[in-house]
C-alpha cells in the first residue's frame, strides 16, 4: 500500500521475542529500502542471509540496495531507474536464429547491427512509459547550473552522475526499440490491483505472486531460460492449488505463467511445448475477457510459428491481434513483421500492402528506423512484382533515412540493392 513507516513498525515488531526470525528481517529490510534508507536496508538484508543464505530474496535485496547507495545522489533522485518490462524476446542476434527479423534484412549475406539513432519524443515517451518523466525530470535538473556544479558525498559531480542517468535511460530507450518494440513493456506479470480485486487477497499471498512473478521474469531477462521455467513451473502448481478466495482472479494468474513458461521454452528451443502455453495463455485471457492478456497471446503464437517457419499460421494469429495493437510502434512493428511473412510466401501484393500499413504507422510516430524498414519492405515487394520504378523509389528514400541515422551497415547494404534495381530500369 505504500505505508512503508507502517511496514517498518510491523516488521520490528515480528522481531521482539525472536530476533533471528528471517521472514521479519526480510520485511524490515524491505521497509527500510522503500522508505530511501539504503544503508540500513543493507545491514539486515545481510544478517537475512547470514541466516538463510539459500533464500535467493536476500541476495537481491543485498544487491538492489548497493545498486541505490551508489547511484544516491539526493533525497529528490536516489534510486537507480530500472529496466522494467517484458524484456526476455530482446537477445543479441547471434544468441538466436529468428527467420522474421524486424530489421533490414536484403540479403543473407548478414544481420545488421542498428546504431543508436534519434528518435521523435512521441516515439522516445512510448518506449519509456512511466520512466519518461524521469527521463524529462532529470534533462530540467541537468539545466540548474548551480545544482550541477555539486558534488555527492562520495566527491562525484552531479553533473556527471545526472548525465549518466540519462545516458542510462537512452541505452535502454535503443535496447527496447532493438528489433522488436512490440510488447516491450508487457510483462508476464499480473499488477498487484488485479490480484486483490473484487475480494481482499491475503498480503502474504499477494506479496509470493508479485515477488515470484518478479523472479521468473528477472531470469529470463538476465538470459537464464532455465532457471525462469522452473521458477514459473514451481509457482504455477502452488497457485493451482489455491482457491478463488486466495486469488481472485487465478485465472488470470495461471494465464501469466503459462505466458512465462511459454517464452522461457522458446528461449530454450522446445517451440512445440511453448505453443502449448502460449495457446492455453490465449484461452484463459478469451475466458476472462482480458484483451491485453489475448494481445500477449496472439503475439507469442505469431512469434512461435514464424520462427519455425510456419508463415502463413503466424500471418493468421497477427491478423487476429491487429485490431488490439495499442500504440505507433506496436502497429509499425506488427504490419512489417506481417509483411515480411508474406514476403516469405511470395504473395508479394499483400506484403507490399502491409509494407505501406507499417511506414504509415512509423511516419505517425516519426521513427527513422522503422520509416527506413517499411520502405525496405514495400521496395522488395515492388521489386518481385516487377515494379522496378517504384522499388527504386522506396529503396532510395530508405537510403535516405540510413543516411540520417548515419547506419553505415545499412547504407551499403541498400546501396547494393539500389544498385541492383537500377539495372532493371529502362533505358
Amino acid at each position: 500500500m505504500g505505508q512503508s513507516e507502517n511496514a517498518l513498525k510491523d516488521a520490528e515488531a515480528s522481531l521482539k521475542e525472536d530476533k533471528s526470525f528471517f521472514e521479519g528481517l526480510y520485511q524490515k529490510a524491505e521497509a527500510l529500502y522503500y522508505m530511501g534508507e539504503f544503508e540500513f536496508g543493507l545491514v539486515f538484508y545481510h544478517r537475512g542471509q547470514k541466516l538463510r543464505p539459500q533464500i535467493q530474496e536476500f541476495r537481491l535485496g543485498i544487491q538492489k540496495a548497493q545498486e541505490a547507495i551508489e547511484n544516491s545522489v539526493a533525497s529528490s533522485f536516489s534510486v537507480k531507474l530500472e529496466i522494467k518490462g517484458d524484456l526476455s524476446f530482446l537477445q543479441k542476434d547471434e544468441e538466436r536464429a529468428q527467420p522474421i527479423a524486424a530489421i533490414l534484412n536484403l540479403t543473407t549475406e548478414k544481420k545488421l547491427q542498428t546504431k543508436k539513432t534519434p528518435k521523435s519524443e512521441k516515439t522516445t515517451k512510448q518506449l519509456l512509459g512511466e520512466f519518461y518523466s524521469d527521463k524529462k525530470y532529470l534533462e530540467t535538473l541537468l539545466k540548474d547550473e548551480d545544482l550541477v556544479k555539486g558534488k555527492t558525498k562520495n566527491g562525484e559531480r552531479l553533473q556527471d552522475v545526472i548525465q549518466g542517468c540519462l545516458t542510462y535511460l537512452d541505452s535502454c530507450t535503443e535496447f527496447w526499440n532493438q528489433e522488436r518494440p512490440i510488447s516491450a513493456h508487457k510483462k508476464c506479470k499480473v499488477k498487484q490491483n488485479n490480484c486483490t480485486k473484487g475480494h481482499s487477497a491475503p498480503s502474504e499471498t499477494v506479496q509470493f505472486l508479485l515477488k515470484s512473478l518478479d523472479g521468473i521474469d528477472a531470469e529470463l531477462t538476465s538470459g537464464n531460460a532455465e532457471g525462469s521455467l522452473m521458477k514459473a513451473e514451481e509457482v504455477m502448481k502452488v497457485v493451482q492449488g489455491w482457491s478463488e478466495k486466495e486469488v481472485p482472479n487465478k485465472k488470470e494468474v495461471i494465464g501469466s505463467l503459462h505466458s512465462c513458461i511459454g517464452n522461457a521454452l522458446i528461449d530454450l528451443g522446445d517451440m512445440d511445448k511453448a505453443l502449448e502455453h502460449h495457446q492455453k495463455d490465449l484461452e484463459l485471457a478469451k475466458q476472462c475477457k482480458l484483451p491485453d492478456a489475448m494481445s500477449r497471446a496472439l503475439d507469442n503464437i505469431g512469434r512461435v510459428y514464424a520462427q519455425i517457419g510456419q508463415f502463413a499460421q503466424a500471418i493468421e494469429f497477427w491478423e487476429i491481434k491487429v485490431p488490439l495493437a495499442c500504440g505507433g510502434l506496436e502497429k509499425t512493428w506488427l504490419f512489417h513483421e506481417i509483411g515480411r511473412c508474406y514476403l516469405e510466401l511470395n504473395r508479394h501484393e499483400e506484403a507490399r500492402a502491409y509494407g505501406v500499413r507499417s511506414v504509415a504507422a512509423a511516419d505517425e510516430i516519426a521513427d527513422e528506423k522503422w520509416q527506413m524498414n517499411g520502405h525496405v519492405l514495400v521496395a522488395q515487394a515492388e521489386l518481385k512484382l516487377g515494379h522496378f520504378g517504384s522499388g527504386v523509389f522506396h529503396l532510395e528514400t530508405a537510403l535516405t533515412q540510413a543516411t540520417l541515422q548515419e547506419d553505415d551497415s545499412a547504407k551499403n547494404v541498400i546501396q547494393k540493392a539500389l544498385d541492383e534495381a537500377k539495372q532493371h530500369l529502362p533505358q
